[in-house]
């Protein structure tokens, strides 16, 4: 009895990718890396991109958004065949080129399919000469792909499908002009485009229009929601310094296993890092600062588990591809407000259940509100443990904060002075007050 119970999961996990009708080798790829049932944009994109359209796949981080086009695309692609790339995928950053190329490597184990993942940060020696020996999939940053055409050392003619990943955040650097150069040297014939984002904010739904010929949308949550395996929780803590002593209380204790802290500034980035550091031992930092070797080795460490913590700015919150992250601790609100959504992607991934907790100050409350807005969610509020430290706001911080409250308030009032004409009037009426007592 318990044996046929313990073969019948076994039989789901078979019909799940059968049934897309994938070649044996693609199939066996499957299973080697563990992949059971297909996930929700799996299983609504697979059959769509195998069946030639145009795909517009809204969904977010960690919902198997890579294997969703990555196996239909080798699927078309099949085998090794001339010397030019058949499909290009664009990447905003080089960590999350890296990323799909690492799983293209695992899909593509039993094909013999060449590949190739090209970027900025390191010279185009190795990567001219990956291209050279024969490729079919080129992956990279739209820059690089563009340097490497107009040396003439990447040929484009040859593309059949195209893939735009992470397309709200091609956006948001400002690449689409690189996109619009590259469209124009593509094959329009026969092209297959596929356009990924997590968010479908007004500019992505323009490039969706511009890019996609009669596109099938896919959206998998309502927009910028995060995943249901993830828990949200939100401090209110004065100052840094108080951020910085609820940080290191908190991840003394053993369930913080793996932590990925993310912070608006590389200066804040390093300062959080030593403190880790001094308490702790094991930690790594990210950030546009660190080159490109000593970002990858950074990433690789915390993914094999030779560190507990994992320090970054934004600049790579989406290229964070690692498994059983336990929490993202957010030291502040991020002003883009879509990156709240990929800051906490990195945990709750692949159906696990994880935690992310953000740091709030007086002026961050405005920003919190409005992400609030956008996931559609209050985010509970927990009270500061007895045991952090809390300490005096420095004169020059508390004036910071102050001056962005002020600037939120003239935001949304046009009429507001500032604090300083509001404690003028307030002691104006005090005054009067005071005189009609006296009266």
């Amino acid at each position: 009895m318990s044996e046929n119970l313990q073969e019948e999961p076994q039989k789901e996990v078979q019909n799940g990718f059968h049934e897309f009708k994938l070649n044996k080798q693609l199939l066996e790829a499957v299973s080697k890396v563990g992949y059971q049932t297909p996930t929700p944009i799996q299983q609504k994109a697979i059959p769509l991109i195998l069946a030639g359209h145009d795909v517009l796949g809204i969904a977010q981080t960690g919902t198997g958004k890579t294997a969703a086009y990555l196996l239909p695309l080798l699927m078309k692609v099949k085998y090794p065949q001339g010397m030019h790339p058949r499909a290009l995928i664009l990447a905003p950053t080089r960590e999350l080129a890296i990323q799909i190329y690492q799983e293209l490597q695992k899909l593509a184990v039993y094909t013999g399919i060449r590949a190739a993942c090209v970027y900025g940060g390191l010279g185009p020696k190795i990567q001219k000469q990956i291209i050279a020996n024969g490729i079919d999939i080129i992956i990279g940053t739209p820059g690089r792909i563009l340097e490497l055409y107009f040396d003439g050392t990447l040929y484009l003619r040859d593309i059949q499908t195209m893939v735009l990943d992470e397309a709200d955040r091609m956006m948001d650097m400002g690449f689409m002009p690189q996109i619009r150069q590259l469209l124009e040297v593509l094959p329009t014939k026969k092209r297959q485009n596929l356009l990924f984002s997590a968010t479908f904010p007004e500019k992505v739904e323009r490039l969706s229009e511009e890019f996609l010929e009669f596109p099938m949308r896919v959206e998998i949550a309502p927009q910028s929601t995060p995943a249901d395996t993830i828990e949200q929780y939100v401090y209110y803590i004065p100052n840094f310094q108080t951020k910085l002593n609820t940080l290191t209380h908190l991840i003394q204790f053993e369930e913080f296993k793996k932590v990925i802290i993310f912070t608006k500034n590389k200066t804040q980035a390093n300062h959080i890092a030593q403190t880790i550091e001094k308490m702790f031992g094991s930690v790594r930092l990210i950030h546009s600062n660190k080159g490109q070797n000593t970002r990858i080795h950074a990433i690789e460490a915390f993914k094999e588990g030779n560190i507990r913590f994992l320090v970054s700015t934004d600049v790579a919150a989406r290229g964070i591809d690692v498994q059983d992250v336990s929490h993202v601790i957010n030291f502040d609100v991020p002003l883009v407000y879509e990156d709240y959504v990929h800051r906490i992607g990195r945990t709750g991934r692949a159906f696990k259940n994880g935690i992310a907790i953000t740091f709030c100050n007086e002026a961050e409350k405005y920003h919190l509100r409005k992400i609030e807005k956008i996931i559609k969610m209050r985010i509970p509020v927990l009270s500061l443990p007895a045991e952090v430290q809390i300490e005096e706001t420095p004169f020059e911080e508390a004036q910071e904060i102050a001056r962005e409250i002020d600037r939120q308030k003239r935001k949304e009032n046009p009429d507001y002075q500032g604090a300083f004409h509001e404690k003028k009037k307030t002691r104006k009426r005090k005054n009067k007050q005071k005189k009609q007592r006296h009266k």
